[in-house]
């Protein structure tokens, strides 16, 4: 026990007294024997027994560890303390850029860009007694200096950390100071505590100026910063600024309160008494964020800019005051100085001046394609056409670059797509109509124009057009329910239409047609009758759509004679053989329509020996043998109204007689699908000729051009345009 005693003793001497102390030493273990209890002989029979031994084995002790570890106390770790005054000779754990120099301080990072750097306490200190206990109270203090060989061009900062581990391979310079990276910051995970001198203004991290201390938990965005600064007077209310770079050695204190969870941050300029007002204040209980044991230190980087973030001095207790650091021991911040102005601007002026050129570029780049994006062909002629004519920029806005996700159909014309008008919010289809031909654009445009007029529950609104070189853009209402197209010829998952719904059609284009042949200001010949044209809206109801090819003129004049244009098997034998278009041409095609709804079948197709079948001629094939309802479509099921049915196929074979002057007018037609007026009863007469014959009679169509129409599109307002040989 005595001799426990007597190293006690020893542990307690000062670490710092020279060897020529022995004699001292011998003083103090004299004193501490004398007062131990018991007689006379007994403490000089000791004294003789320890005496030259002890002197000996205290002298080579204190040879051991002077000037190699700071005065620090070593008591039990609740207690425990250290100070640095200069960092010479120290176990401090360094890595990454991080080195002592010569007179004695750390040095963080340097000139380099993008690097980092550590400094550590080499141990782990226990910040709370069990692993669900609360943090203790601790209290530190340090010295730092921040230099910059530019002058005012400044790096990114430093900080003081308390972390569970020394690795910070993972961590990334720049505005990441070494601490963290692009995944982990604000993570939980992470239990680290730090205290930032930051002297960039990083957004992403909320940083409020590129000169402030902020106090860190587990991420860069600090939970409480202030400008960097102090308070000069005894009440706490004159503030001064403190630049962190260029204004020498600036001391700096934390400490955490235990039992009250108060974190209080103060700085000065190292002449300076600590302020009684802490810079920051945060009340944040840390027994939640570090763990049993942590390291502590200081982490540093630089990115594109670089500085010296230097540390002089450091002291640390807990559940104490950390000692007061000697300001006169200290070593001394380094005279960098910013580098002369020549050698300054050969770097900026050449970096700048590249960037200035290549932004300049960028922006010519973006502003030319802009311009050819958005270009348009405008005539003196189209001044008048102004209100029906939409901006080119609408309409690709509209329809998000005439994206591939919003194509609703294609023909032989061109692409539909579906789009929101920008500014009114309306639903449209923007048809892109191929137009290479220089010649009648300003009467396409013209009757484009006019037909906008249209106005008729079974005709697609058309709101106006776009023009550009080589292609019109028409605007129409968009249908919810796509093309009678996709409903006939029953795509995956559709829904076949009913009888109802199927006569219902067929009257909706009825009075559509008649509306453009009789009933508006002009008359309007629509030259493309299909399914594929008639469209539905939300409550199924037909509705007769573009009018790409259509042509009108006035009422009591004979339209002239056009090149053909339409889609085979929808064609009127005098329109393939004389070219011109009338309202009857349009009867024609409504008759074939009609036959294609109620039968279910395409007007032209093929047999097994690849010969043309015309429906027309298949109908006829039938009446004639008095098997008109077997015609009718199988999907259907047999449930379909036998009067109607029989109405509608004699109706569309008298439509589509090859003779105009046999085929009844659209107001005619009305009123035999609305029972007002009988439907004359067909003649054998009537039909002596088979429609394909009729059709390739004196060479007026190659049967070569007669091919098979694509399958089924999902498209709203295509059409397909065919030359005829022998027009």
């Amino acid at each position: 026990m005595k001799t426990a005693n007597f190293f006690h003793a020893a542990l307690k001497i000062q670490a710092f007294y020279c060897a020529e102390d022995v004699q001292k030493i011998g003083s103090y273990l004299l004193q501490k024997i004398s007062v131990q209890p018991g007689s006379t002989g007994y403490k000089k029979n000791l004294l003789r027994h320890y005496q030259y031994n002890m002197k000996l084995i205290f002298s080579i002790l204190l040879f051991l560890i002077v000037g190699f570890i700071p005065e620090f106390s070593m008591g039990n770790d609740d207690h425990e303390k250290f100070v640095y005054t200069g960092f010479t000779g120290s176990n401090l754990t360094l890595d990454g850029a991080a080195r002592i120099t010569s007179t004695g301080l750390i040095e963080l990072t340097n000139d380099t860009a993008r690097i980092k750097g550590h400094a550590f306490y080499p141990f782990k200190l226990r910040f709370r007694q069990s692993p669900n206990g609360t943090v203790q109270s601790f209290s530190l203090s340090f010295v730092f200096g921040i230099l910059s060989s530019f002058g005012d061009i400044r790096g990114h900062g430093f900080a003081f950390f308390v972390a569970p581990s020394n690795d910070f391979t993972d961590a990334f310079p720049i505005q990441f100071l070494g601490l963290l990276n692009s995944t982990n910051n604000g993570s939980l995970s992470n239990h680290i505590f730090a205290v930032e001198f930051d002297t960039i203004q990083n957004t992403e991290f909320g940083d409020i100026d590129n000169n402030h201390v902020g106090i860190d938990i587990n991420s860069l965005n600090s939970l409480k910063s202030y400008s960097a600064g102090f308070y000069n007077d005894k009440n706490g209310t004159s503030f001064t600024n403190v630049s962190l770079i260029g204004s020498g050695p600036i001391q700096a204190w934390v400490e955490y309160n235990g039992n009250t969870m108060q974190i209080d941050v103060t700085i000065a300029p190292l002449a300076q008494e600590k302020p009684v007002r802490p810079l920051l204040s945060l009340t944040n209980n840390l027994s939640s964020i570090l763990t049993e044991e942590a390291y502590i230190g200081f982490s540093s980087s630089t990115g594109l800019t670089t500085g010296h973030h230097c540390i002089l001095g450091w002291s640390f207790g807990m559940n104490s005051p950390a000692p007061v650091i000697d300001s006169t021991k200290l070593p001394k911040l380094p005279n960098l100085g910013p580098r002369s102005p020549s050698k300054l601007l050969e770097i900026i002026l050449p970096i700048t001046s590249a960037l200035f050129i290549l932004v300049i570029g960028i922006a010519i780049v973006i502003l030319v394609r802009r311009h050819m994006r958005y270009k348009e062909v405008r005539e003196d002629w189209e001044v008048e056409y102004g209100p029906h004519r939409f901006t080119y920029k609408d309409l690709f806005h509209a329809t998000k670059g005439f994206s591939s996700k919003h194509l609703i159909g294609v023909g032989g014309f061109g692409r539909v797509y579906k789009g929101v008008l920008p500014k009114s919010k309306a639903e449209v289809a923007v048809k892109r109509v191929s137009y290479n031909s220089k010649q009648g654009v300003q009467q396409f445009t013209a009757e484009v124009v006019s037909m906008g007029h249209l106005q008729h529950n079974n005709v697609v609104k058309l709101h106006g057009y776009c023009r550009r070189k080589g292609e019109f853009l028409l605007v129409y209402d968009y249908m919810a329910n796509g093309s009678l197209e996709k409903y006939l010829y029953s795509e995956q998952g559709m829904t076949t239409l009913d009888w109802g719904q199927r006569f219902k059609i067929i009257k909706d284009i009825a009075s559509g047609l008649l509306y453009l042949h009789e009933e508006w200001d002009k008359v309007v010949i629509h030259r493309d009758v299909k399914p594929n044209n008639i469209l539905l809206d939300e409550g199924m109801n037909g509705r007769l759509g573009d009018f790409g090819l259509a042509r009108m003129y006035d009422h009591g004049t004979d339209p002239q004679t056009t090149h053909v244009v339409g889609t085979i098997g929808y064609l009127a034998p005098e329109l393939v053989h004389r070219g011109k278009a009338s309202t009857l041409t349009d009867v024609f095609a409504f008759g074939v329509f009609i036959l294609e709804v109620t039968c279910g079948k395409k007007p032209v197709s093929e047999d097994t020996q690849a010969n043309q079948l015309m429906l027309v001629d298949w109908v006829i094939h039938n009446w004639r043998e008095e098997s008109l309802l077997d015609t009718v479509d199988i999907n259907l099921q047999g449930k379909y109204d036998i009067d109607q049915a029989c109405l509608a196929l004699k109706l569309g074979l008298l439509c589509s007689h090859p003779f105009p002057g046999s085929r009844p007018n659209m107001r005619q037609i009305l009123q035999y699908l609305e029972g007002d007026v009988p439907m004359p009863e067909l003649q054998p007469e009537h039909f002596r000729f088979h429609m394909l014959a009729l059709m390739q009679s004196e060479g007026n169509l190659n049967p070569s051009t007669i091919s098979l129409y694509p399958s089924p599109m999902m498209a709203e307002f295509g059409s397909i345009s065919f030359s005829l040989d022998g027009r």
